[in-house]
């Protein structure tokens, strides 16, 4: 900081940062334990005290995931629906690592990024009408209270049940219903 205003950093240090940003990263959101700070690093291919000059500690690094995932999220507002709560759901889950009052303003900060898509993609029927943005917070309370080797799972019945709407659950069953009936039919001539 030079008279008060912040420096730009350098090329090599913003690549650093990225890189331990997406290590970091992949670490978090596969669902599996968090490695360590030398795991992060070494697979940012920089230095532990690289690693450190950017995020002193683990909660630092995890915060920073966590807000570079929310970027991403709210600059993806294009995509389907479902494709956004997934990411949503999938950092939510990143967030059980942070401190409970960290873990509320983010969260907080992805109900109102997807409470203004959900209208849209209501519209749009991407979403059953009936979903309000009460029930993402709910998605996000619930998410939270499962187990950390269940949160994948846990995300895919989250989607299903946010998302589906009834009259395509009919239309995509119908098909299925109509061949068994028809089995039936042979099976058992009246």
């Amino acid at each position: 900081m030079l008279y008060g205003v912040p420096t730009p950093r350098r090329r090599d240090a913003q690549r650093n940062r990225s890189a331990i940003l997406r290590a970091a990263s992949e670490l978090l959101l596969t669902g599996g334990a968090f490695a360590g700070m030398p795991e992060v690093a070494r697979r940012a291919g920089v230095g532990q005290a690289t690693l450190y000059r950017h995020f002193p500690d683990r909660g630092a690094l995890i915060a920073a995931v966590v807000a570079d995932r929310l970027a991403l999220l709210e600059s993806r507002g294009a995509l389907p629906f479902r494709a956004l709560l997934a990411e949503g759901l999938h950092t939510q889950a990143a967030m059980r690592r942070l401190d409970p009052e960290s873990r509320r303003r983010l969260t907080a900060r992805v109900v109102r990024t997807l409470g203004a898509l959900l209208r849209r993609a209501q519209s749009a029927g991407e979403v059953r009408p009936d979903r309000t943005t009460a029930d993402l917070t709910l998605l996000f309370m619930m998410l939270s209270a499962s187990g950390e080797q269940s949160a994948q799972r846990s995300i895919e019945l989250l989607l299903d049940a946010f998302c589906a709407r009834p009259e395509q659950l009919v239309r995509n069953i119908g098909p299925e219903l109509d061949a068994v009936d028809r089995s039936n039919r042979v099976e058992n001539p009246e």
